[in-house]
């Protein structure tokens, strides 16, 4: 439920609240500000600047004397309901980093050297491939590698470029060794059985055991689909096909050629900002951040945080979050304006997602436990999965000269993708399976042979092969925010399906439905972490978690899927957007448009959102199409 008013109850008991609340807010805008200069490579960033205030934000989240006061102050029987959850949320955020073992608060504080160090060693790498028709190396960063053997037609160069994301493991593995070895003794100093253990149990409310139950039975459904699906490919196009420098060109090399033309990365902001607002979508008067673009010493992923929590305040004023977001595009290679669309409509719903938290702390609208990894997750996934959908190709891909994206092509990407989808899946469990066994090997057994031996043996054992995005170049695996994180991708990915038949059955649509904006924010963004994730989808669909919704879709004939879609491209065509291209929008927020330390735009001096995108439709033009249209 909303937190709309004041925070009614006792007077000291509010104050306390609102003291600890504010404590909290200034150690996680410190930290989140140097994190994000510091992946972002900004002018005067500073490791050091990033160790400390991590080692601030956690020292306050392991103060024991904290949570004894709010333990304390939970024995009151004169407390509102409201107050009473909000020392609930308290109490779990503070257990999930307490100990009282001056070894733990050591190792802790070596962990933060350890990750910043490998962090820092990641980005200065000297990443790219050596050009096989000259010899030459050829600075790429990880993302641009795995474009390259999507679209690049030469399977020399796609080689290389695998060679070079495998050149990651080797680079990482010594200093990640002594990483894995002092987590799992925080761990096991905590009670636990590893690290993997801790982090689902304190993220999700439920251990190891109880994932892998989950887990097992998804890769059981699932196994049967993939051998099927290579099989296919390999009859379709070659047992080369299967190679993992191969693979993905021969899924989507041509299509994303074809389809290229309609996603044009200048327009990409634009066409996220009309998405969400007419799906009903406000980010209640936040203010983003976005750096889309590519650039030499740039963290290789992208993601989403917000510095400032939203939270609605004792006195009930609304607090608005601050977001700052990052992709790594490269506008002039094909494939990039997809990419850079799927990747604003991911994290885009990350940020509406916290943006929307209506709590009376910013404990209820932070990403580290005791939030679950699968509840931020769904979010940001179902928003992304729109950009699958006929309904919505049908309205948003468009040429530069604004001419829809034909039937034939549509039809192409899911006669291209649709038999294949379970790669995706196998890919998503190949992470948590590797972490797991990662976490269960013997001391003496963390070596970096052996850690990439294990990632080779888990590819081969999961996915059906090597795989084209190698274990050890996943970003999430090495560092501390986002280890033994992954199992929430596939948590949510069930409930991204789920979600989905629910609004369809119920809604007859989703695309440019008002209504979705307003139950997602109802039902999933207002409450935070104050529920569970297994409720919360509970409380929406109607049904408990389960991924009968996804391998229904993975066993969807063809031929049915193509009916359907075409229905909805028709009625998509026909209707069009409900904001069209050039008009105003408003989506409750002001942003920035960055690279790196220079602004390219800001919606609040800009004309609004709609100047902003045009301001930043002539930089890329300029810097990366030399002016040209």
């Amino acid at each position: 439920m909303p937190a709309a008013g004041t925070l009614e109850g006792p007077k000291e008991v509010t104050e306390f609240l609102e003291d600890i609340s504010r404590q909290y807010e200034k150690v996680h805008v410190g930290y989140e500000d140097n994190f994000w200069s510091t992946k972002m490579n900004l002018a005067g960033c500073s490791g050091e600047a990033l160790v400390r205030t991590k080692t601030e934000y956690e020292s306050f989240l392991g103060d024991a004397k904290k949570l004894e006061a709010v333990r304390e102050m939970m024995k009151r029987p004169d407390l509102s309901p409201e107050q009473s959850k909000v020392l609930s949320v308290m109490e779990r955020t503070f257990g999930c980093y307490i100990t009282e073992d001056d070894r733990a608060k050591e190792l802790k504080e070596k962990l933060n050297t350890l990750e910043a160090e490998l962090a820092g060693a990641r980005n200065k790498m000297a990443l790219g491939l050596k050009d096989p028709s000259t010899g030459e190396f050829r600075a790429a960063s990880s993302v641009q590698l795995r474009n390259l053997m999507r679209v690049e037609d030469a399977e020399p160069t796609r080689r290389a470029a695998f060679d070079a994301l495998r050149a990651i493991g080797p680079f990482v593995a010594g200093r990640f060794c002594e990483i894995v070895k002092a987590r799992n003794e925080l761990a096991r100093l905590c009670g636990y059985e590893d690290f993997y253990d801790m982090k689902v149990t304190q993220a999700e409310g439920f251990g190891k055991a109880r994932l892998f139950t989950i887990m097992d039975g998804l890769e059981a459904r699932t196994r049967g689909i993939m051998e099927a699906a290579r099989a296919r490919l390999a009859k379709e196009k070659g047992a080369a096909a299967l190679e993992p420098h191969n693979i993905g060109h021969a899924l989507a090399g041509d299509t994303t050629r074809l389809t290229d033309p309609y996603f044009p990365f200048e327009e990409a902001v634009d066409v996220w900002g009309r998405t969400f607002a007419a799906l009903g979508i406000d980010y209640r008067g936040s203010l983003m951040t976005l750096d889309l673009c590519d650039r030499e010493g740039k963290y290789s992923n992208g993601f989403c945080h917000w510095p400032q929590p939203a939270w609605r305040r004792a006195d009930g004023s609304w607090q608005p979050a601050v977001a700052n977001f990052t992709s790594l595009a490269t506008p002039n290679e094909p494939g990039s304006g997809k990419t850079a669309l799927v990747t604003l409509l991911h994290e885009g719903g990350h940020a509406a997602h916290f943006a929307n938290v209506d709590q009376h702390s910013p404990f209820f609208s932070q990403e580290r436990a005791p939030t679950s990894v699968a509840y931020a997750e769904n979010q940001s996934m179902f928003l992304d999965s729109l950009a699958s959908d006929a309904a919505w190709l049908g309205r948003y891909a468009r040429d530069r000269e604004g001419n829809p994206i034909p039937w034939e092509l549509v039809e192409r990407l899911h006669t291209d993708s649709h038999p294949y989808e379970v790669f995706q899946v196998r890919a998503m469990l190949a992470v948590p399976y590797f972490e797991k066994a990662l976490y269960e090997l013997p001391e003496d057994q963390v070596t970096p042979e052996a850690l990439q031996a294990l990632a080779d043996d888990v590819e081969r054992r999961v996915q059906g092969g090597l795989s084209p995005r190698p274990l050890l170049s996943v970003p999430h695996i090495l560092a501390d925010e986002s280890s033994a994180y992954y199992h929430g991708y596939v948590l949510a990915e069930m409930s991204v399906h789920q979600t989905r038949d629910h609004f369809l059955a119920t809604e007859g649509r989703i695309v440019d439905n008002p209504n979705v904006g307003a139950a997602l924010t109802r039902a999933y963004w207002t409450p935070g972490n104050s529920a569970m994730f297994l409720d919360l989808v509970e409380g929406l669909t109607g049904r408990p978690l389960s991924g009968d919704a996804w391998v229904a879709r993975l066993q969807l004939p063809l031929e049915q899927l193509l009916v359907r879609e075409k229905e909805e491209y028709g009625r998509a065509i026909k209707e069009g957007p409900s904001i069209p291209p050039g008009a105003d929008f408003d989506i409750g927020m002001a942003v920035r448009l960055v690279h790196g330390d220079e602004v390219i735009a800001d919606s609040r001096a800009d004309g609004g959102l709609r100047g902003a995108c045009s301001k930043f439709k002539a930089w890329v033009r300029a810097k990366y199409f030399g002016g040209k249209a």
